[in-house]
């Protein structure tokens, strides 16, 4: 018996949630996935829990029951913590300035931040949808050395030409379109299909 070649990267994303505001992403983000057949690891950080059950209605075991898998924040020997272990990356929805800034350093001290690094140093798609604002030096540098290593940034801002109603459909226009960095096609985004009515 032979092993499936190495070509056929698993249908299988690594998603953190960690403390910043924003948790709806990464809620968003699992539905998204099991709507596509993708299967789920979930690790989420202490803080993104309490900011949870700030920012929403939702359980603990409302987020967790979303993913395929679930990984505890501490689990150095959890499969997502190593190379030889294929997915098609990471995404963190939404990614804390403090996360980021684990990640560019390569000082991790969590399983969330292992992942990720493990993402980069396996040269595969690593999205961090940061959430802070206004930006300051440090935090401009940080993105830098992240770009520089392979890393995606791709803040959650809002997409006005799809017409949004509703903060829902913010969040998942942004969701989607990170996602698209996967090649992940989810119905929920809006396409821009070009300025209608205009003269060539």
């Amino acid at each position: 018996m032979t092993d499936a070649p190495l070509s056929s990267t698993p249908r299988r994303l690594v998603v953190g949630i960690s403390g910043a505001s924003g948790v709806a992403y990464g809620v968003r983000v699992l539905d998204a996935l099991k709507e596509l057949g993708v299967e789920s690891h979930l690790v989420i950080s202490r803080a993104a829990l309490l900011t949870l059950s700030q920012e929403t209605d939702l359980t603990p075991d409302d987020v967790t029951g979303r993913a395929d898998v679930v990984h505890r924040i501490n689990d150095v020997g959890a499969t997502i913590a190593s190379g030889s272990f294929r997915t098609m990356g990471m995404i963190i929805a939404p990614c804390s300035v403090r996360t980021m800034s684990e990640i560019a350093t390569g000082v991790t001290s969590t399983l969330l931040t292992r992942a990720a690094d493990v993402v980069l140093k396996e040269r595969r798609t690593l999205v961090l949808m940061v959430r802070e604002t206004p930006l300051h030096l440090g935090h401009l540098r940080t993105m830098t050395a992240l770009a520089e290593m392979g890393a995606i940034i791709a803040p959650p801002l809002p997409a006005m030409y799809a017409r949004p109603e509703s903060v829902e459909q913010i969040v998942d226009q942004s969701v989607g379109r990170a996602l698209d960095l996967f090649g992940l096609d989810w119905a929920a985004v809006r396409r821009w299909n070009g300025l209608q009515g205009t003269e060539a």
